[in-house]
């Protein structure tokens, strides 16, 4: 059986559907996603959900900066409730990373990002809760929150689906046909999907899906965990979210009394088909330790849950938005080291540009492209913030 489109989309997280609606969105017929389970059971469904700006690269600020855009209006620019909630978002730096801190605040605000250096007491107004060093540098973002995953992954693929796009699910997409260097269909065990265009978002599949046609990038799949405390509200009744370079934490507040905390110095690479997708006891002691560094009222929460997700990791924590090298009408978005969702709304535009136009319009994504690896050009910053989920 054959079924044609003019575009098919592989990988039905929030990159993937965010992809399809925006490529509806420019009036492509019966553009189609082929999910191998259901919506946003991978990477997306474990996401922490965080959505903040704070990034060291212009291509990545600029990308969360369009997409809190959409996040805060996404009723009115979409379609549906995901669920965003403003808590504001504060960065705190150690004495030693300030001027690499202070010059990436200044290339922010340089863009048009809501962000600005904070005093110790305009700090500790708010946020109470927290220990505010003598020797550290504060930065708050008033627009940022937080927004359920599954619901925005939801929300774009019912919004795409009313304007003629397909959604398979359960059906896994094996490999590509491609003749005289171009792209021809997808195929299933038991389907061929034909179209000129195909994108690639599978997340941490991404790159066995490409060793099949012979491109091999680097792309890991890397274990993350997550776990959830139950504060005491009279000690602690709220907090916004945050991002401590000095503990390696990040940090959110959860429904009325739950926190959500997680970090990136704890990752290892996983198998995307057989990880364990709990989190453990030793990790959670580790990090609720040293959130309660910065938040001292913490120590005396009650461990509520947690889980592990996949983030799909590249060598510099840049994902990778491009055309895929020989093989004409096949494109790849991948890898975003756990920053994915929190960019998702901007991507989408950014990818339904490059497959209908050629090139990306809304934000200049060469930093991202494919070979920057094997040409040694990949994205230098002078501090990472991969622990600020």
């Amino acid at each position: 059986m054959s079924i044609n489109s003019e575009a098919i989309v592989i990988g039905g997280g929030v990159m993937g559907a965010s992809i399809l609606y925006n490529l509806a969105a420019r009036g492509v017929k019966n553009p189609i996603l082929l999910e191998k389970t259901t919506i946003g059971a991978g990477s997306t469904g474990r996401s922490s959900g965080a959505i903040r700006m704070h990034y060291s690269t212009q291509v990545n600020a600029l990308l969360a900066h369009k997409s809190l855009e959409v996040f805060a209006n996404f009723n009115d620019v979409v379609g549906g409730d995901v669920g965003f909630i403003t808590t504001g978002y504060m960065v705190f730096a150690p004495k030693e990373a300030s001027e690499a801190f202070l010059e990436n605040i200044a290339m922010q605000q340089s863009i048009g990002i809501d962000t600005q250096i904070i005093s110790r007491e305009e700090a500790k107004n708010l946020g109470p809760s927290f220990y505010i060093g003598e020797d550290e540098y504060f930065a708050w973002e008033t627009g940022s929150g937080h927004a359920d995953p599954s619901a925005t992954a939801s929300a774009y693929i019912t919004e795409a689906r009313s304007m003629g796009a397909e959604i398979f699910l359960e059906t896994n997409a094996l490999g590509l046909v491609v003749k005289g260097n171009k792209v021809r269909s997808v195929y299933t065990d038991s389907e061929h999907f034909e179209a000129p265009l195909v994108v690639i978002a599978t997340g941490p599949w991404s790159g066995q899906f490409l060793l099949k046609l012979g491109v091999d990038l680097p792309l890991a799949p890397t274990r993350h965990e997550v776990f959830l405390l139950k504060r005491d509200v009279d000690s602690i009744p709220s907090h916004p979210g945050g991002g401590d370079m000095a503990n390696l934490i990040y940090f959110r507040p959860e429904g009325s009394d739950l926190t959500l905390v997680g970090n990136g110095n704890h990752e290892e690479n996983a198998n995307p088909d057989s990880y364990n997708p709990r989190y453990t006891l030793s990790y959670a002691q580790d990090v609720w330790q040293r959130l309660s560094k910065r938040m001292p009222g913490i120590s005396e929460a009650e461990l509520f849950t947690g889980y592990s997700g996949l983030y799909t990791t590249t060598p510099d924590l840049h994902p990778i938005i491009d055309k895929v090298n020989g093989i004409d009408g096949l494109f790849l978005c991948s890898g975003f080291s756990g920053h994915g969702f929190k960019l998702s709304p901007a991507v989408g535009s950014v990818v339904s540009e490059l497959m209908l136009d050629g090139e990306a319009t809304t934000v200049n994504i060469d930093p991202l492209r494919m070979n920057r690896f094997s040409d040694g050009d990949l994205n230098q910053t002078k501090y990472t913030f991969k622990v600020i989920a």
